[in-house]
């Protein structure tokens, strides 16, 4: 995507040939940063402190975690080794399980003294493959979109509520989410995003305000309990969100609070449809709720908030009274039944068992 007129991905193999650069997520909005992962450990760290986040980066994060630790150790222990410790970095996202197990299956197969460039070339087709699917996600979405612009007074912009960051930043490019966004903002079609700030990373103040404003598409911040207000007063038109992992049956799992904007547009007759490519869907999976693992964070993540004064002094404080025990689950579970539909690379899909598994009938053989 476009940072101030230059074209970026999230994601890439450095001109060194040795190492991987990604854009540093920990340092936004305030400044951009690139990072270089010169180890496998780099690339677990990168994935556990957030320097990359979203189920799709953090795929492609690991697979190029695994190339790393190929150049070092190619062994089969070095394999199992590398595939296990990148694992346990994030429980939720299935693109992290998807990731690793193709790159086990794809190089165990290979002789070790050929398995680090294989390694890279697995890693870079993961990276292109989600770009391609994203750009998949962004033409079906424009169609939703399109259709809504078409009952709207000429130049009056179609209301899109997202929540957390399903964007560019989220993925290696376009984004899940943000694709329908951005390529209708591009085809000439008057967009407006309300931009959940998404407590308590802010994810949505720092990163999709930052990549929305750097690509010129008009938005407005509110703070993440704002959303059901604005549908009572029919100022939100659809609301599109990501998805760290799909079941089977269509419920999804995304940032803490996403279940709540899906009651608040059920209540107010809002379409509420999930972007997501296809390896987000665990086709092992059956009923999110009681299924899907929820990463539980630091609670200082809640109790602590970073920011710049007015000084331009980047500060850390304290915003919870002191002694008050702090919970901090990072995901919860949207209900099949709350979901319009999901916006996939093969189309928009009903959120049932029998539609997914007729749009992605490989997956399921795969994972019988």
């Amino acid at each position: 995507m476009n940072v101030d007129g230059k074209k970026y991905r999230t994601i890439w193999l450095a001109k060194d040939g040795d190492s991987v650069e990604i854009i540093d997520q920990t340092k936004f909005p305030y400044a951009f940063e690139i990072a270089k992962l010169r180890t496998m450990e780099d690339a677990a760290h990168a994935i556990r402190v957030m320097q990359v986040r979203g189920a799709p980066l953090i795929g492609a994060t690991a697979a190029y975690g695994v190339a790393l630790a190929m150049r070092a150790d190619s062994s089969d222990e070095g394999l199992h080794n590398a595939c296990s410790v990148l694992l346990q970095t994030r429980p939720t996202a299935v693109n992290l399980h998807w990731a690793l197990d193709r790159a086990r299956k794809n190089l165990i197969r290979v002789e070790p003294a050929y398995r680090a460039a294989a390694a890279f070339t697995l890693a870079n087709e993961i990276c292109d493959e989600d770009i391609g699917i994203n750009m998949a996600i962004g033409m079906h979405g424009m169609e939703l979109i399109a259709a809504i612009s078409e009952t709207k007074r000429k130049g009056e912009p179609v209301n899109i509520l997202t929540h957390c960051n399903a964007g560019w930043l989220a993925t290696v490019d376009w984004g899940t989410a943000t694709a329908p966004v951005y390529m209708s903002h591009e085809g000439g079609i008057p967009v407006h995003v309300w931009v959940d700030e998404t407590r308590p990373r802010n994810q949505g103040a720092f990163l999709t305000a930052w990549e929305l404003g750097h690509h010129g598409v008009p938005h407005t911040v509110v703070v993440d309990n704002a959303g059901g207000h604005l549908m009572q007063h029919g100022q939100v038109d659809i609301v599109i969100t990501g998805t760290d992992r799909t079941t089977a049956t269509g419920d999804v799992c995304n940032k803490i609070g996403t279940y709540l904007k899906a009651l608040a547009a059920k209540d107010n007759d809002v379409p509420f449809y999930v972007a997501l490519p296809s390896p987000t869907i665990d086709f092992a999976l059956s009923d999110g709720v009681r299924e899907i693992p929820i990463e539980e964070r630091d609670g200082s993540e809640v109790s602590r908030m970073t920011g710049r004064t007015d000084r331009g002094d980047i500060q850390t404080i304290n915003i919870v009274a002191e002694g008050s025990d702090v919970g901090n689950p990072a995901f919860d579970v949207t209900p099949a039944r709350l979901v319009t539909g999901l916006i996939t690379e093969r189309g928009i899909l009903e959120p049932s068992r029998q539609a997914i598994a007729q749009a992605f009938p490989e997956r399921v053989k795969m994972s019988a």
